[in-house]
């Protein structure tokens, strides 16, 4: 039997198990930040009830039994044992507060987009087949305020009102990626970073950019919108790798 196969008496154990797996294979793209950054998912209809990485643990050892859970409307959950950073409830207890549409949300602050970040002019323009997959589906935060406690928090929050813009390019800070499955939100993220990768790489040559028309861009990220099963798909063979080097992400 494989470590995701057994079942504790915890509540929203697969997404547990699927949240912890996200954790340990960001570590393995090098996308976490030392004990910083944090994941979470809505587990009630409301979507203001969320899983969360405890408090400054490393991504390395995230475990599915050790995720807590917080109320977004609750600030005495910040009160309970191993309660995320003020940062991490400020940026996350403000989404789930106000973006019913934000199952999933995972913030890093990744090598290649935080680099995109960090330039004057921050879009990420259509220049291979990853970069299509986010065309006119991010949105620019051009106004960092510090850190992100409660009222940073909430800003960003105002920034999705656009429910087809899951991705936030957080000018001077990182990427805050949101969707509907962990699967999802993951197999984003991960395209997100190759994406700001190739294009900062192309940048770096000096030679004139290959920029696809917005028609061809357009069509191209509606197919891949429509892929199939691609990120579940992704994120099973991830935990099936994890699985059979014995990691404890699943216990």
């Amino acid at each position: 039997m494989t470590a995701s196969n057994l079942r504790p008496n915890m509540e929203n154990w697969q997404e547990r198990v699927d949240l912890a797996a996200a954790f340990r294979w960001t570590v393995r793209l090098n996308m976490h930040e030392a004990v910083a950054n944090h994941f979470s998912l809505a587990i009630n209809d409301e979507g203001t009830k969320f899983l969360m990485n405890p408090n400054q643990m490393h991504f390395s050892r995230v475990k599915a039994s050790n995720l807590i859970v917080l109320d977004a409307n609750d600030s005495s959950s910040m009160e309970g044992p191993d309660a995320p950073d003020l940062t991490a409830w400020g940026l996350h207890g403000g989404l789930h507060r106000h973006c019913k549409h934000a199952r999933c949300a995972m913030h890093v602050h990744s090598p290649y987009a935080t680099a995109l970040a960090s330039l004057a002019d921050s879009n990420l323009p259509p220049v291979d087949q990853n970069a299509c997959m986010f065309f006119n589906r991010y949105v620019i935060d051009n106004s960092y305020g510090g850190l992100a406690f409660e009222a940073e928090g909430e800003r960003c929050a105002g920034l999705f009102d656009d429910p087809k813009k899951k991705v936030m390019i957080m000018g001077n800070h990182g990427i805050l990626v949101i969707g509907n499955t962990i699967a999802e939100t993951f197999n984003r993220m991960f395209y997100f970073e190759r994406a700001c990768q190739t294009y900062l790489l192309a940048l770096q040559t000096g030679q004139p950019l290959r920029i696809l028309d917005a028609a061809v861009a357009e069509k191209t990220a509606q197919e891949l919108e429509a892929y199939p099963e691609q990120d579940a798909r992704h994120l099973a063979e991830l935990k099936s790798i994890l699985d059979e080097e014995g990691s404890s992400y699943a216990s």
